[in-house]
């Protein structure tokens, strides 16, 4: 025991830091922004009523985002300790958070490297000059079908991804995320202006951004809570994981506003590069497509029409291999991270087990869409129903109970002293004790049941 406890302490001696509060925030960004913002939040938006999905989401992401970034990134700074031991070390009997937290991202990073090697496929395609290829009906079904093309994808992608936290904290996460990020919301621009410019678009617009309030309901707000506790990478340990390599100097209410407000416009965005485009070529009909659907079958088809569609789609697969890689990036980091602290072992080492536990699980949920396609859980493929364990169920309970460690046990102060630790003041202070120990738990246990419940066909979301 005293030769772990030395290694603790050895560890949070010898801690890595961010720079910087611009480093820290480029790279909390780069965690938020992924393929949650250019995949999911486009679709979620067009199916539940444009605007009225957007406004609930805003205020989602102010209210209940805002409370439980706050929470994971100065329970992170607090400890200077990753997930795998920071709960412990604010109340004891917390400590099997330190297991379930980093559970998380360990089982998202394989499946979403596998989804990052589609994304790359696509990218060479378009790259390549093939951009009419992916176009076809049978493009997608036949890539992911085959047995070895599809795990040739993901392994390049997640070798890039772990060469990247071989370079640590600073040479590797923070200058990739300062380089990737800015260049990220350039390229979104971009697109989003040429839409703006095509005939027709601003029948698109006028869908995607005036709501239907006819279309308000319980499903809407769930949905808007789902896509925002995804998109900003909370209850993964990766908010713990950055705080802890945070500064003490470092204002964390102005880095979660920047954080905030870096994901929404990204996503908003992401709503105007996607949902006028794909409304303009193919309808109202068009936009209901989901997941897979609209990026890889639907998405095509409308580059396909476009005047300069070739340019726009090699720009739109770029923009979305460096939003899911400044993701898959922190969610690998959360691993390592863990790793590191609780077992006292390198980086490399770290690294090398991560990528050994990745391939053993990836491999399944690569070949789930094809050679074991006949292979159900719950009646879900493998990639299915790890997407299904890791965000509809261990995410919303991670957070329940950070929710109420922090809220009934250690207490709200244990938070709200260390984010005014520089002698800062916390606006919406009221609002976050009121939620952390009474609306955030409600809503939690909301989602946890709702999502279940509809996987398992009780309703449709």
């Amino acid at each position: 025991m005293r030769e772990r406890g030395f290694n603790m302490e050895h560890n949070k001696k010898e801690r890595s830091s961010f720079s910087g509060g611009i480093g820290f925030v480029l790279a909390a960004a780069g965690s938020a922004v992924g393929l949650g913002n250019l995949w999911r939040f486009p679709y979620l938006a067009a199916q539940y009523g444009g605007g009225i999905f957007i406004l609930v989401y805003i205020i989602l992401a102010l209210t209940f985002g805002f409370t439980l970034m706050t929470t994971e990134i100065a329970i992170g700074r607090k400890t200077k300790q990753s997930p795998g031991t920071a709960y412990k070390a604010i109340n004891k009997k917390f400590g099997f958070l330190g297991v379930l937290a980093p559970i998380v991202p360990v089982i998202i990073l394989p499946y979403y490297c596998v989804i990052g090697g589609w994304v790359v496929k696509y990218m060479v395609t378009f790259v390549s000059g093939h951009g009419l290829d992916a176009a076809a009906d049978s493009f997608f079904g036949n890539f992911v079908g085959n047995s070895i093309s599809p795990m040739i994808y993901f392994a390049v992608y997640l070798g890039l991804t772990a060469a990247v936290i071989l370079l640590g904290v600073n040479k590797g996460i923070e200058k990739i995320s300062k380089f990737l990020m800015p260049l990220l919301l350039i390229i979104s621009v971009i697109i989003s202006i040429y839409i703006f410019t095509l005939p027709g678009a601003s029948a698109g617009i006028k869908y995607y951004l005036l709501p239907d309030f006819t279309k308000f309901s319980l499903k809407t707000v769930c949905a808007a809570m789902g896509q925002m506790f995804y998109s900003m990478s909370l209850a993964m340990g990766i908010m713990v994981t950055y705080g802890s390599y945070t500064k003490n100097e470092t204002s964390l209410i102005k880095s979660v506003n920047q954080i905030e407000i870096f994901d929404t416009v990204v996503a908003l965005l992401a709503g105007f590069m996607v949902v006028p485009a794909v409304y303009v070529f193919s309808g109202e009909a068009g936009t209901k497509a989901s997941g897979a659907g609209l990026m890889f079958v639907t998405l095509p088809k409308v580059f396909e029409q476009m005047r300069g569609g070739t340019i726009i789609g090699i720009l739109f697969f770029v923009l979305v291999f460096l939003a899911a890689l400044t993701s898959s990036i922190s969610i690998m980091e959360a691993i390592v991270s863990s790793f590191m602290d609780r077992f006292g072992i390198s980086r490399k080492k770290s690294v090398a087990i991560c990528i050994i536990i990745s391939i053993i699980m990836g491999i399944p949920s690569s070949l789930g869409n094809g050679a074991w396609a006949h292979i159900k859980i719950l009646g879900m493929d493998f990639l299915t129903f790890f997407d299904y364990i890791s965000n509809s169920v261990l995410m919303p309970i991670v957070a329940l109970c950070t929710c109420i460690l922090i809220g009934w046990v250690a207490g709200a102060k244990t938070v709200t002293d260390e984010v005014k630790r520089n002698g800062e003041k916390m606006n919406r202070e009221k609002l976050y004790n009121v939620m952390i120990k009474y609306i955030a738990p409600v809503m939690l246990v909301i989602i946890l049941i709702t999502y279940s419940m509809a996987q398992f066909g009780f309703f449709t979301m």
